[in-house]
């Protein structure tokens, strides 16, 4: 097995793009509180550039992960700090936005759970932990594994990435440095280069904001690729509360081109499940009807309306 990456030394850390101080942030102590965040939100508008830039690589990463979805695999995002909680923001909100299992996308922080309150000293650093959390996780040649690190160094990081390649998984390395370890461990390299941030080395900022873009990216266009939007809408929304409901009334009346006391009566009546009440309106059928139809084309509902 391969050796766990070692932690980086002061020296490699203080050359990081990342971890420059800018001098046009020199004196943010003593403006007022309107020039400051006037200052912050001009750094902010640089981000979309950035990730627009490693669009190209960010794509390729996309369709290596959904293809091995299509065949039964998981998405996995490892990070520490605040990459680790944006992985499992992200994450976490793939069941109720696209109705999949909470294992399917899995958000993974060293440190584990207390992490994504409070600062756990040190977990960034043990890469025998990150090697270790991917085995733990059982990841496997279907499977997909994207580390996350603005430095593109965190040993936790970098050791996971390295051990689900060696397990075959497909690995994506997000970086917001150039020539990042990080980038070297994964067969898909995105290095988002955002630069110096107005709080030096407080990379919760532009590194932060870029990092959540990009996974949005990942997880969004994913189950795109998978089914679970019909053009725009999110049709396995998972209607919990009446906020949902009343938002998959209006899809399938969208949709239908039903009047939304008719979509919402057949929404009712499917489980409140979009895309069966979808198929009982445009074709004319009862729920058990309408769910065998979409189960014999992969639940693919485009496919299954395509095919009525």
């Amino acid at each position: 097995m391969t050796e766990p990456t070692t932690e980086p030394t002061t020296e490699t850390l203080a050359a990081l793009a990342t971890e420059q101080s800018d001098p046009r942030y020199s004196g943010i102590d003593t403006l007022p509180t309107q020039d400051i965040a006037r200052l912050m939100n001009t750094a902010d508008a640089t981000v979309p550039a950035a990730v627009g830039r490693a669009v190209p690589a960010i794509s390729a990463a996309i369709d290596g992960v959904a293809e091995r979805m299509a065949r039964g695999g998981r998405l996995f995002y490892v990070g520490a700090g605040t990459s680790g909680r944006i992985a499992v923001l992200d994450a976490s909100e793939c069941p109720p936005t696209f109705g999949t299992d909470p294992e399917l996308v899995q958000g993974i922080i060293a440190g584990g759970e207390a992490a994504l309150m409070r600062a756990v000293e040190g977990a960034e650093d043990d890469a025998r932990a990150g090697a270790a959390v991917i085995r733990d996780r059982g990841v496997g040649p279907l499977d997909s594994v994207v580390g996350i690190s603005a430095s593109g160094r965190a040993p936790y990081v970098v050791a996971a990435v390295q051990e689900a390649r060696r397990l075959g998984a497909l690995t994506v390395g997000l970086a917001c440095n150039a020539g990042a370890p990080l980038a070297d461990a994964a067969e898909h390299a995105i290095e988002v280069i955002v630069g110096p941030e107005v709080v030096t080395g407080s990379t919760r900022l532009k590194a932060g904001t870029a990092q959540k873009l990009v996974l949005n990216m990942i997880s969004t266009i994913t189950m795109i690729r998978s089914g679970r939007t019909y053009g725009n809408y999110m049709i396995d929304v998972v209607a919990t509360n009446a906020k949902l409901v009343d938002r998959a009334a209006r899809i399938v009346a969208d949709i239908t081109g039903a009047g939304v006391p008719v979509a919402r009566e057949a929404l009712e009546d499917a489980g409140r499940d979009v895309k069966t009440a979808v198929v009982m309106i445009k074709c004319g059928l009862g729920r058990d009807d309408a769910r065998a139809l979409l189960a014999a084309h992969g639940d693919r509902l485009a496919t299954a309306l395509g095919n009525a």
